[in-house]
C-alpha cells in the first residue's frame, strides 16, 4: 500500500469515529480498524501505556490474531531496552528474548511509539538521556520486513497526529490574524507560476484549502545553466503547523541545492533536519528532480513517499508513473534514498501533483481519482503546460464544488517543447 494512501486510510478512520472519552478508547478503535483493513496486512495488536513513574509499560488492550497475555502484565524499561529503541527510532522490529512472551508464541516483535514523547535521564546525576513514548503499539504482520517497518512508522505518525490535533482543537480555535500573516509569508516564497528553461516550459500553482496550507513547490536554479531542479511537497499535518513545516523544507532545499552535493545526500540531510526539528507526529512527502537541458531530456529524481508523478509519452500515447525511491521525510533519521531517471522527448509531458488533486471528493465522497487525472492529461497533452494545468484544476474544482472533503491542491506541469 502506498505510504500516502496508508496515511489517508488511517486518518479516515477518525472521520467516522464517534467521540471517545479517553485516548485509550480512541487508540483501541484505531487498532481494531487497522486489523480489519486487509490492505494494511496487520493481523493483531496490543496497546501498552507508560506508567506514571515512567519505569514500565502495562498492557491496556489486545485484539486480533494474538496469544493472550495476562491482564495487567508489565514490561519494565530496564529489562526491555527495545522501548528506548522505539523512543529513538519511532518504530522497531527484533527477536523476542523474554521467556514468558516466547511461551506465548511471540518470537519476533514489532512496535511503534504513539503520542507524546518524554525525555528521560539515565540517572539523577547522569547527563545521558533517552526517550519514551506515552503509548506503544505492538503489531503482528503477515511479513516482517522493511516495508512493514515503514508501515509502522506511518501508523505512528498518523495516529500521533490525530491525538495532537484533537488536543489542539480542544484548547483553542485558530487565530485568524496570525494565519493571515502566515499566509502572506507562504505566498512570498512560492515562485512565479511560469518558467521557461532550455527545451522546457513549466507551469506550477498551489491552492491552499484554508488560509495557509502544507503544500509547496519550487524551481531551483544554479550557476550551472544546463540543469535546474524542481520540487513539490506536502506536509501531512494541517493549517499553520503544516505551513511552517512546508516553509522549512522549502527553505532547506533552496539552501542545500546551492551546494555541490549529490541529490541523495541533500535529501538525507533534509530528512534528518525534519526529524530533529519538528514534533514527532508530522512528516513531509517530497518529489525532487533535476532537469537537464540536453538532447536526451534527462530527468533524475528522488521520490520520498510522494504521489507518483505521471509522464505522458507523445510517440506512443502511453502514460506511466515515476515510482517511490525512499520513505517520507521525518519519521526516521536513518532512511536511505536512491535516485531514478527518465527521459523526456519533444512534446512529452510530466505532471507533478499533491493528493489534494486525486483525493478531491464529490458530494457522495467519491474521489476524483488517478484514472480521471491520467485521462485528462492524455486528452490535453497537445496544449501548453499552463493550459494543461488550468484544465486539470478546472476539472478538479468542478468535481469538488459540492464535496464534503477537500485538501490543498498543487500542480506542476513540465512539457518539453523542442
Amino acid at each position: 500500500m502506498e505510504q500516502r494512501k496508508l496515511y489517508r486510510t488511517i486518518e479516515n478512520f477518525m472521520h467516522k469515529a464517534p467521540n471517545f472519552e479517553t485516548s485509550e478508547e480512541l487508540l483501541c478503535y484505531v487498532i481494531e480498524q487497522i486489523i480489519n483493513t486487509d490492505s494494511i496486512e496487520i493481523t493483531g495488536g496490543r496497546l501498552w501505556k507508560l506508567n506514571s513513574t515512567k519505569t514500565a509499560y502495562f498492557l491496556i488492550e489486545q485484539m486480533g490474531d494474538v496469544q493472550i497475555i495476562d491482564k495487567g502484565y508489565e514490561l519494565k524499561i530496564i529489562e526491555f531496552t527495545v522501548f528506548k529503541e522505539v523512543g529513538f527510532r519511532r518504530a522497531y522490529m527484533g527477536l523476542e528474548t523474554n521467556k514468558y512472551l516466547q511461551g506465548k508464541g511471540i518470537y519476533n516483535y514489532s512496535a511503534a511509539g504513539i503520542g507524546d514523547r518524554y525525555k528521560i535521564k539515565e540517572s539523577e546525576n547522569s547527563t545521558n538521556s533517552y526517550y519514551l513514548y506515552n503509548y506503544v503499539m505492538a503489531l503482528n504482520g503477515k511479513k516482517l520486513d522493511n516495508d512493514f517497518l515503514n508501515t509502522l512508522n506511518i501508523i505512528s505518525v498518523t495516529v500521533s497526529s490525530i491525538l495532537k490535533t484533537k488536543k489542539i482543537e480542544s484548547k483553542a480555535k485558530e487565530n485568524l490574524e496570525e494565519l493571515e500573516k502566515a499566509s502572506e509569508i507562504q505566498k512570498s516564497i512560492l515562485p512565479e507560476h511560469e518558467l521557461n528553461f532550455g527545451n522546457y516550459e513549466i507551469f506550477g500553482i498551489s491552492i491552499p484549502e484554508k488560509i495557509v496550507g502544507g503544500d509547496f513547490f519550487d524551481y531551483l536554479t544554479t550557476a550551472e545553466d544546463y540543469k535546474m531542479s524542481i520540487a513539490i511537497g506536502d506536509a501531512a499535518s494541517k493549517g499553520i503547523s503544516a505551513a511552517a513545516q512546508a516553509l522549512y523544507v522549502s527553505g532547506a532545499l533552496k539552501m542545500g541545492s546551492s551546494y555541490d552535493i549529490s541529490m541523495t545526500s541533500l535529501i538525507r540531510k533534509i530528512n534528518k533536519l525534519v526529524y530533529n526539528t519538528f514534533p514527532f507526529e508530522r512528516f513531509v512527502t517530497l518529489f525532487y528532480c533535476e532537469l537537464y537541458n540536453d538532447k536526451r531530456g534527462l530527468c533524475v529524481f528522488v521520490n520520498a513517499g510522494h504521489n507518483n508523478p505521471y509522464q505522458f509519452i507523445k510517440k506512443t500515447g502511453e502514460i506511466f508513473t515515476l515510482g517511490t525511491t525512499g520513505s517520507v521525510l521525518g519519521p526516521s533519521p536513518a532512511t536511505e534514498f536512491t535516485t531514478e531517471s527518465t527521459n523526456l522527448d519533444i512534446d512529452d509531458v510530466l505532471v507533478l501533483y499533491t493528493d489534494g488533486i486525486v483525493e478531491a471528493a464529490d458530494s457522495n465522497f467519491d474521489f476524483y481519482g488517478e484514472e480521471r487525472l491520467k485521462e485528462l492529461i492524455i486528452n490535453h497533452s497537445n496544449l501548453s503546460s499552463k493550459n494543461i494545468c488550468t484544465k486539470i484544476l478546472d476539472d478538479v474544482q468542478s468535481f469538488n464544488a459540492k464535496g464534503k472533503y477537500s485538501d490543498d491542491k498543487t500542480l506542476v506541469v513540465i512539457k518539453r517543447i523542442k
